[in-house]
């Protein structure tokens, strides 16, 4: 099995920097990390459980850090400029020949997912939210997508609203997790998010 491969690449007049692990067939991820003035990263402990998982289920993988963290280049956008960063590592997983893009955002990375989604910036991809901020970040729902397929969250997470996620969900045909005896950290409760991504993935294939 290969290793991920530090890789780079050109996003825009940026340079976006991230781990990739090739894959045969078609399928991949582009997995976004939390919160870059909060210490978020591509090597945050929720975004290394969703390469596993994928990783492990055939699907190419790449986790990039978000303009400003790490080696990519420019600064914070407030979510601006981060829309054009997952663009860039979906165009990087297609120059290797992935066709079907599953899109994992978590906390941050689902926020700025989501507004892509609104400006209609993605095609062809299915979208999991992991722990979607809604109490912190304002979403914009109003889309009329079945793009999204998936939101976990933890019934003591204080940047999320279960009960308004598990309505979103519904609205959205999409299913709904909720981990108990969890918060927005998943310090310790990896495995069950782990858990819920294997069941999701088994029952797509």
């Amino acid at each position: 099995m290969p290793e991920e491969e530090h890789v780079f690449w050109k996003n825009g007049v940026l340079k976006g920097e991230g781990l990739y692990r090739p894959a045969t067939g078609e399928h991949g991820v582009v997995i976004c990390h939390p919160h870059p003035l909060m210490g978020g990263s591509m090597h945050n402990n929720v975004v290394e459980t969703v390469q596993k998982v994928f990783s492990a289920h055939g699907y190419a993988t790449l986790r990039f850090n978000f303009r400003g963290v790490g080696s990519s280049s420019g600064t914070y956008d407030e979510g601006r400029g981060e829309k054009q960063d997952i663009v860039s590592g979906c165009d990087f997983l297609k120059s290797h020949g992935v066709t079907q893009i599953v899109l994992a955002g978590y906390s941050f990375g689902a926020w700025v997912a989501c507004r892509l989604l609104a400006d209609g910036g993605l095609y062809n991809s299915n979208i999991i939210l992991i722990s979607p901020p809604d109490k912190y970040f304002d979403f914009d729902w109003s889309y009329e997508t079945p793009a999204v397929k998936l939101i976990v969250c933890g019934d003591s997470d204080m940047f999320c609203d279960p009960d308004a996620l598990r309505k979103k969900a519904l609205q959205l045909g999409a299913e709904f997790v909720m981990l108990g005896g969890t918060d927005h950290f998943y310090s310790g409760r990896e495995g069950m998010l782990a858990g819920v991504l294997k069941k999701y993935l088994e029952e797509k294939a």
